[in-house]
């Protein structure tokens, strides 16, 4: 029965520490100036690109492989890290506040760096300063997922 109970406690802190990661990084991203010039110019860029593609004939369908693409990243941003932390706290029994905000926001911050694999060629200073800004913006995120996640299900979870 007490196995029963931690399992909802998990689902119960993973329904909640998810949205709050994404309204950590949706704040996080439009209160930082420089994310604002990032999302401000990538918008303008995407639908610079889509508009005349659409007036040529290409087909709809293109917009929902684009919105497709953005959902698994934002999956593997948002939902990924806070569920492989609490798998692995759950299974160490780890109880504390650094294991789940500190680990859940450093693996959200290393997402991108691991999937990318190898740097980027060419302006190294100033992309590597951008970069730098996202990942600190990527780890407040995660570290939010994580403490929330902590708060429901991790901090006084010895009954097994």
């Amino acid at each position: 029965m007490r196995i029963l109970g931690r399992l909802v406690l998990m689902a119960l802190g993973l329904l909640l520490a998810i949205p709050a990661g994404a309204g950590a990084l949706t704040l996080l991203l439009l209160l930082d100036p420089a994310a604002k010039g990032w999302l401000a110019n990538g918008a303008l860029a995407g639908l610079d690109a889509l508009l005349p593609d659409l007036a040529a004939g290409l087909a709809p369908e293109t917009m929902l492989v684009v919105l497709a693409g953005l959902a698994q990243a934002l999956f593997g941003l948002l939902v990924l890290p806070p569920v492989l932390i609490a798998l692995i706290g759950e299974t160490l029994r780890l109880r504390s506040l650094a294991w789940y905000g500190g680990a859940c926001g450093l693996l959200t911050a290393a997402l991108p760096w691991l999937v990318r694999g190898a740097p980027r060629p060419g302006g190294a200073a100033e992309r590597l300063a951008a970069e730098g800004r996202l990942s600190a913006i990527l780890f407040l995120a995660g570290a939010a997922a994580g403490l929330v996640y902590w708060l429901v299900a991790g901090r006084g979870g010895d009954a097994r």
